[in-house]
């Protein structure tokens, strides 16, 4: 699959997008907080044959612009439905990880008619959190940034397709490989997210929805029953031998699992 780079702009904040191009349904693949578009590749690749994929650099990340001045859910959302409108695609269905999935998850609340269906990976409704921009700027305060080499990156982040797929949201600079990232772009977004609890816009969603989660979620397990209790006609599923990234480490099996949602009622 080749990708061609597409660039919408809202409210002067440009934001570009990778698109797979094709014919079939398509599906919207929404990054986590300091990932990037390419972190969907694989997926993206096995995904190609009978959907219109397009990833997106959400704002603040990769590509697109870096300091945007709102970082609110609100801005997430209307960059998902800007995006859907510029490239023309019909109710495509949403598929994001972690922040990526918080996103997802609003935009189908918010925009019903927008959204075919909804799949959440390793994201889930959560209650405001104030520890949450804290504890996401000592992670971030922990990457021994400038990174001496892409390697050094790789092994950083755990080598393997996740050292990989991380490394890769790196850009090259003289001293070394940088976050294509502003730190602090990071923290306010997630500051933003965690002020209030998505529990109700959850409530709302109307679309079919698979939630994955992995063996080793970042993800509470009360945190995961309240969700389903929530709302029971979710499909929700757990990968053996995965953690957080697990749309990296097992894309085809993500995929078995898209394609087995997508080819029910949706």
């Amino acid at each position: 699959m080749e990708w061609s780079e597409r660039v919408v702009v809202r409210d002067g904040v440009r934001l570009v997008c990778r698109d797979g191009g094709g014919r079939g349904p398509a599906v919207v693949l929404l990054h986590g907080l300091a990932g990037h578009a390419g972190e969907w590749d694989a997926l993206a690749e096995r995904l190609s044959g009978r959907h219109r994929v397009v990833a997106v650099d959400q704002r603040g990340h990769g590509a697109s612009e870096r300091h945007p001045g709102d970082v609110s859910p609100a801005a997430f959302v209307a960059d998902v439905v800007a995006v859907a409108a510029r490239l023309g695609l019909d109710r495509p269905v949403l598929v994001g990880q972690s922040l990526g999935g918080h996103t997802a998850l609003l935009t189908a609340a918010a925009h019903p008619a927008l959204v075919r269906a909804l799949v959440l990976v390793e994201a889930a409704p959560r209650a405001a959190d104030p520890r949450a921009p804290a504890t996401i700027g000592a992670w971030l305060d922990s990457w021994p940034v400038p990174f001496r080499s892409r390697a050094a990156a790789v092994a950083f982040f755990g080598g393997g397709p996740v050292g990989e797929g991380w490394a890769a949201g790196l850009e090259r600079h003289e001293d070394g490989w940088r976050p294509r990232f502003d730190r602090d772009v990071m923290v306010a977004a997630l500051a933003e997210t965690a002020r209030r609890s998505s529990l109700p816009a959850w409530r709302r969603v109307g679309c079919p929805t698979l939630a994955v989660f992995a063996r080793s979620s970042l993800i509470p397990g009360p945190d995961i029953d309240a969700m389903l209790a929530e709302r029971a006609p979710t499909v929700a599923v757990s990968v053996p031998g995965t953690g957080h990234d697990l749309h990296m480490e097992r894309p085809e099996v993500l995929r078995e699992m898209l394609e087995g949602f997508l080819s029910g009622p949706v």
